[in-house]
């Protein structure tokens, strides 16, 4: 079992604290694992762990017989009790019972959840300022090879970062049959039904979309117009809103995109990514033959893992890929293939020389004879910068 503890070190600081800590992202990326990491290291006797995915707590998935089995656990103790919900989204109102139960008791609470939708509308004003979130992502590939040292770039390149592909050692039929039900999964359960999406093929067709396209600006007028060709009509509303269903459930990431001069978020230019580039191998495949945008996606996931807010920048006329601001600092990242040919290297280290301020550049390549830096800006594999080997801090 992998320590994740990049997520653990976020989380220490507030276990014993009166604030209930959230966990999210999408179905089978590790947030039940993490939760019993974290349940292992508080090592307590007073514990309690309920997952609601498991049939056995099926009659607890309201909120009322949620808080009464608690108060039943609990009693008349005032030692501190610590309480794990894996999947709380499967508990209707479960707000009200994690929120009586903190008043009510002396408890440190710990939820997940496959949807980000978990904290808003009514019932979350019950919790409102009194709980910190987490998202959790798919392994790194850091991770990976830590679970693995036998995964190569190019396994992770095809199969993503599910966690449990380390298990199966990437057997290629199986982990695309695992992947294709993960798939399978978030659109039923955390799209289709939570949404209660009634034109499934039209969902089907905008999920297709958006995987083919990932790393490449569209709109819901474009996708619009597309499916018009092919005899289908949807309207451009109709499409945002199950885009952002699938933002929801953690399928897919917007970037914004921002002109670095202006120092303004722009309207037009936005792009699409997906929390795990296996889940696209699996329902379009040939993320091999389409390396380019796979990589870029395998970049921005991990500036999100890194804690960055992630845009996409513009300079005038040029695009840079990436964008990542954090704690006040900037870093600018653009990411390609081959960094062979000089009309390649002036590409693209071009873009990013027409930025005027002094936060880190860095192109990240995957393969190319050209090393260290060029007119002052660092060139890395993607590789040595995922695995962190001699990459400053702040990149």
């Amino acid at each position: 079992m992998i320590i994740r503890e990049n997520y653990l070190s976020k989380i220490r600081p507030f276990i014993g604290k009166d604030i209930i800590k959230v966990l999210s992202g999408i179905r089978r990326c590790g947030k039940s694992v993490l939760l019993e990491q974290i349940c292992n290291e508080i090592n307590s006797p007073h514990t309690i762990f309920l997952n609601f995915e498991d049939l056995g707590n099926q009659h607890l998935c309201e909120y009322h017989a949620l808080h009464s089995y608690i108060c039943e656990k609990i009693g008349d103790s005032r030692e501190q009790f610590y309480l794990f919900f894996d999947e709380i989204q499967e508990v209707h109102g479960w707000e009200k019972a994690v929120n009586s139960l903190r008043v009510k008791f002396h408890a440190d609470i710990y939820i997940t959840g496959s949807n980000s939708r978990l904290l808003s509308g009514e019932l979350a004003t019950y919790i409102a300022g009194r709980y910190i979130s987490f998202v959790v992502y798919p392994f790194s590939y850091a991770e990976f090879q830590m679970a693995d040292a036998a995964c190569t770039f190019d396994d992770y390149i095809q199969y993503g970062g599910m966690p449990f592909l380390s298990s199966i050692n990437f057997e290629p039929e199986i982990s695309k049959n695992y992947l294709q039900d993960i798939f399978n999964s978030v659109v039923l359960k955390d799209i289709i039904k939570r949404n209660k999406i009634r034109d499934v093929d039209l969902l089907e067709r905008i999920i297709a979309y958006a995987l083919a396209n990932i790393g490449r600006s569209f709109s819901a007028t474009s996708i619009s117009r597309f499916f018009k060709s092919e005899n289908r009509t949807a309207a451009p509303e109709t499409i945002l809103n199950y885009l952002k269903a699938c933002e929801d459930a953690y399928l897919l990431y917007r970037l914004k995109s921002q002109d670095i001069h202006g120092k303004k978020l722009l309207k037009v230019n936005e792009k699409y990514y997906t929390a795990d580039h296996g889940l696209r191998e699996a329902v379009i495949g040939e993320n091999l033959q389409n390396i380019e945008i796979i990589l870029e996606n395998i970049v921005a996931l991990e500036l999100l893992r890194k804690g960055y807010r992630v845009y996409i920048g513009r300079v005038g006329t040029k695009e840079i890929d990436f964008i990542g601001e954090r704690q006040g600092h900037k870093l600018y990242v653009q990411v390609c293939y081959l960094l062979t040919d000089e009309t390649t290297i002036k590409r693209e280290f071009g873009s990013l020389l027409e930025i005027r301020d002094n936060y880190p550049k860095i192109v990240l390549y995957k393969e190319g004879t050209f090393r260290g830096n060029y007119e002052g800006i660092l060139a890395v594999k993607i590789e040595d910068w995922l695995t962190g080997k001699n990459i400053s801090q702040n990149m």
